[in-house]
């Protein structure tokens, strides 16, 4: 047997670097929803970011409303739904047909709802950008994995609890690096287990309603869903007046005083057989809102029950808000955010930590190590230049460019592994954060609370560049002590 025979890798050897390679790429979609979870948590907060001139106002008279619901029917659609504005998002947008569009205060339809950006962050985290039912799929497996993570590596380290402020600042690099896994995958356990969790129940749920409607209803997946959500009625009738709209919201105020109309939509638009549904946000429950229904000349025709119904519906309807954390307002926002960039440091991490054990025991993988450089640096440097496309390029296809992008400089650094060097990507990734902050409060005439986000992104970026050294420092200055 040659020298060449004896080193070349056997069957169990080349199977072992694909399972490892196959893991990394499940790490890999896993860091990637993180990311995007961790962004989207302020997504109306990205979009009037993203288009800062349009219309804003934080109330609209229902007259209003129904001059616009008139106009939209005038196109004959099959539904109609008008946004209405809060504090998150201060505007109102009628959706009816392909392209949704603003309103000013008056009802009058304004510019054309245009954030591809912010939309293909939201549909980076809900699907990955795969179609809507594998997406989800996939997405809710992926929280069901990272639900199972997080139990076993409590059970795998009976210390955690009791170590969890000991942090190692003299120890190397590595071993510091296992610390802030450790230490901050415990201060986030409920938070992680939480946002886990109901990912993996609104992603698999479709999986469990679709087996459900073959097996009991003929496939009809709405049957599954009506005794949570309610019926879904087909209106038809000949044509008619459109829905007297502006009645069922004064209804509303003077009936239910306490709750916060925030859509209204109409099914069966222009039909003589046409419903209004009102969903309201109900103070002190965490459900997303509560549905109130209305025949086409406004009279009040019940309520779904989702605040004060069976138990499993209203924890059925209390996942979404609980998951995106779109409840108690800024403060809530601003702590799942960090709780979010925690969790993506303990997803970072721990892959990091994988493959230096695998050096460690004379398995390197400079391909699998470059690659896990690409997802950490490189994908949140994509997000950030997709932004930048699509506003010099309107037309473009976020969702193309960010993993056409990401391929390339899969493709390009497995190829010459050497070039991809964390260090280069996070100075990288912190400057662009940084020049995208300043260039947007330059360049776009952004509103005032556009404009503190503007801050806050070119705080993050500087925070990205300064903190390692800062860190470094600090270790030097200990060891010295």
């Amino acid at each position: 047997m040659t020298r060449t025979d004896r080193d070349a890798p056997t069957l169990v050897q080349r199977a072992l670097k694909g399972h490892a390679a196959i893991g990394l790429l499940v790490g890999a979609l896993m860091y990637l929803v993180v990311l995007s979870g961790t962004l989207v948590v302020i997504g109306p907060r990205w979009d009037r970011w993203e288009q800062p001139r349009a219309p804003e106002m934080h109330h609209i008279a229902p007259a209003a409303v129904q001059h616009a619901v008139a106009v939209a029917g005038g196109a004959h659609p099959a539904t109609i739904m008008v946004t209405l504005p809060d504090d998150e998002l201060p505007r109102t947008i009628v959706t009816a047909g392909k392209r949704p569009y603003f309103l000013d205060a008056s009802g009058n339809r304004a510019q054309v709802v245009a954030h591809p950006w912010a939309d293909f962050l939201l549909a980076l985290h809900i699907y990955l950008n795969l179609p809507a039912t594998l997406g989800l799929v996939v997405v809710g497996a992926l929280g069901s994995m990272l639900s199972a993570l997080i139990v076993t590596g409590v059970i795998a380290h009976p210390r955690l609890f009791r170590d969890a402020f000991r942090l190692r600042a003299r120890a190397n690099r590595q071993l510091a690096q296992a610390d802030w896994h450790n230490r901050l995958g415990i201060w986030t356990l409920p938070f992680g287990l939480a946002v886990a969790l109901t990912g993996a129940f609104l992603g698999l749920a479709v999986v469990g309603a679709t087996l459900i409607a073959k097996g009991h209803h003929g496939g009809d997946v709405a049957q599954v869903y009506a005794p949570i959500f309610g019926d879904q009625v087909a209106p038809g009738g000949g044509p008619a007046k459109i829905a007297d709209v502006a009645a069922a919201l004064t209804m509303m105020q003077a009936r239910f005083p306490d709750v916060t109309p925030s859509y209204v939509s109409i099914a069966g638009a222009g039909r003589q057989e046409q419903r209004i549904e009102i969903i309201a946000d109900v103070p002190h429950r965490l459900i997303y809102g509560e549905s109130y229904r209305f025949d086409a000349a406004g009279h009040y025709l019940g309520k779904v029950g989702l605040s004060d119904g069976a138990v499993g519906q209203q924890v059925a309807a209390s996942m979404y808000r609980l998951h995106f954390g779109s409840f108690g307002g800024l403060a809530v926002e601003l702590a799942y955010v960090l709780f979010g960039l925690c969790l993506l440091v303990v997803t970072g991490t721990g892959m990091s930590l994988w493959l230096h054990k695998r050096r460690r025991r004379g398995e390197p993988s400079v391909r699998l190590e470059a690659f896990w450089t690409i997802i950490v640096w490189g994908a949140p440097l994509l997000i950030v230049i997709d932004y930048w496309i699509v506003v010099a390029w309107p037309t473009a296809s976020a969702t193309w460019w960010f993993w056409s992008l990401l391929a390339a400089l899969v493709i390009v650094l497995m190829i010459w592994p050497h070039f991809a060097k964390p260090s280069a990507g996070r100075r990288v990734l912190g400057a662009s954060i940084l020049v995208t902050g300043v260039a947007h409060a330059a360049l776009m005439r952004p509103s005032p609370a556009s404009f503190a986000l503007d801050l806050v992104i070119a705080l993050t970026g500087i925070i990205i560049l300064v903190a390692p050294g800062l860190l470094a420092a600090r270790r030097t200055i200990t060891r010295a002590a």
